[in-house]
């Protein structure tokens, strides 16, 4: 995946203290990001295509949950790339060295902020796949709901899941689970 390119997003304050996917503590101030697939405890370069700032970061959480994002980042990685007051920049990923694997993928069909609306999806996509769940997803913002489809051994076949799910006018994502 070295080379992804596209918009990163920020975190800090709101999650500050809080557990992260890979069971540490999140620290704004330090250099950490949250990645959908990307094995955690990975060692990337972001660089942020509108300075060309870089910074190494580690991968130690699970995010972003916006199809159009593909990377957050702490504030202290946002503030070193120069778009902590903006939000968001357009980035370019680089693996550095790699976490650790094997790991499992899971595709996320939707999400919603009425649980109803979840429950439908889920109904007429269990008629279609074996395994889909609900899992409440909460925020500072709001409480939603996330429509899960499957687990697979590989990115690949997780991919072809999601453009089934695409192909019906959903906007799923692939994310790994370690």
């Amino acid at each position: 995946m070295s080379g992804e390119t596209g918009t990163a997003v920020w975190y800090g304050a709101e999650y500050e203290g809080k557990i992260t996917a890979s069971g540490e503590v999140f620290d704004m101030n330090s250099l950490t990001a949250a990645h959908r697939t990307l094995p955690l405890g990975a060692v990337i370069r972001v660089t942020n295509l509108e300075n060309v700032k870089s910074v190494i970061v580690r991968v130690n959480d699970r995010g972003p949950f916006l199809r159009n994002m593909v990377i957050d980042l702490s504030y202290a990685a946002a503030r070193d790339l120069g778009f902590a007051a903006k939000g968001t920049a357009r980035v370019q990923i680089d693996i550095l060295e790699s976490g650790h694997e094997p790991a499992r993928y899971t595709v996320y069909a939707a999400t919603y902020t009425e649980e109803e609306n979840a429950r439908l999806l889920k109904y007429r996509l269990s008629k279609k796949f074996e395994v889909v769940a609900i899992e409440p997803y909460e925020t500072n913002v709001a409480k939603f709901y996330r429509v899960r489809v499957g687990s697979y051994a590989s990115e690949d076949r997780a991919e072809q899941v999601a453009a089934k799910l695409a192909h019906e006018g959903l906007e799923p994502f692939v994310l790994r689970k370690d």
